[in-house]
């Protein structure tokens, strides 16, 4: 839905029929950029202000057992080769000012990001790539749903041939754990995900119920879309294997997602195509009318 501020829809008859229901809020805000981008960052402790005044509304909108989801990127000194806290810092506000529990910091890497700050990463060559964003997961209850069982990574190779030879060396190992003779031999269906997600579009790293979302087609669809009916596309958009893997994690089918800086609305169609509700909510009308390219093929078979 289009309101002109997340504070308008915070007042608005909607969120006060949703409060209490929301099983998931899993959103990207603007990131605290140095320079205010089109679509509406703020900077410095202004920024950090608005994030904190945010948080125990949106909190007011969760479920007794739901979850809030922040991803959010670094930041740099201006004019300086240095990183700015207040991602960090904005973070732990918000947690602070929302009374919420952090259940896991995990991390969204994306080794084929583009290198920058351009002029410490490219020109000077005095640091490395920014290459990856925090993800924050918390809950107003320390044990909110969630199952990891949900997003098990395909089995590798070695765990597979393992697997099928029923065999390997137990016993005491370096480390002091001791590894029972039978303590790897049980097919739980895949491996573990880990707290670094770097989920790429090659299928061996991405969790089997994602397989079904098309991520090429999923983006050039709305490129296409924006492109027929002259639009500017979103500069920041979420990666669909992120809202995917979040939504999977913690929601059921028919739970209610949440989105409140939907953008080009990547959250809002994963969750359709994933059978959960949802409601998204962007400032920029053109932003919403691009979103429509997002809901072509998205269905699951």
């Amino acid at each position: 839905m289009w309101c002109s501020s997340i504070e308008a829809f915070l007042d608005h008859r909607e969120a006060k029929r949703i409060a209490g229901k929301v099983d998931l809020i899993f959103t990207s805000p603007p990131y605290p950029l140095v320079k205010e981008k089109r679509y509406g960052n703020k900077k410095g402790d202004e920024y950090l202000s608005w994030m904190r005044d945010l948080a125990p509304r949106l909190v007011q909108l969760l479920s007794p057992t739901g979850s809030v989801v922040i991803e959010l990127g670094n930041a740099w000194q201006p004019g300086s080769p240095t990183m700015s806290t207040l991602p960090l810092r904005t973070l732990l506000e918000f947690q602070e000012a929302g009374g919420l529990h952090l259940c896991q910091h995990l991390v969204w890497h994306n080794p084929a990001r583009l290198p920058g700050p351009a002029q410490w990463v490219t020109v000077e060559r005095i640091r490395l790539k920014d290459s990856f964003t925090h993800v924050w997961w918390m809950s107003r209850t320390e044990r909110p749903k969630a199952s990891n069982r949900n997003v098990l990574l395909p089995y590798s190779n070695h765990m597979k041939d393992l697997l099928r030879k029923q065999g390997y060396n137990p016993g005491r190992r370096p480390s002091g754990h001791v590894v029972s003779e039978a303590g790897f031999l049980a097919d739980h269906g895949g491996s573990i995900a880990p707290s670094v997600l770097s989920l790429d579009s090659e299928a061996d790293r991405i969790p089997q119920s994602l397989l079904k979302l098309s991520n090429t087609k999923w983006d050039a669809a709305y490129i296409e879309h924006c492109r027929n009916n002259f639009l500017d596309p979103h500069p920041a958009r979420m990666p669909l294997e992120l809202a995917g893997f979040m939504i999977q994690l913690l929601t059921d089918k028919n739970d209610l997602v949440l989105d409140p800086f939907a953008g080009s609305n990547t959250t809002g169609a994963a969750a359709q195509a994933l059978g959960r509700r949802w409601i998204a909510v962007e400032m920029s009308a053109q932003y919403i009318e691009g979103s429509r390219g997002r809901f072509e093929d998205t269905l699951i078979d």
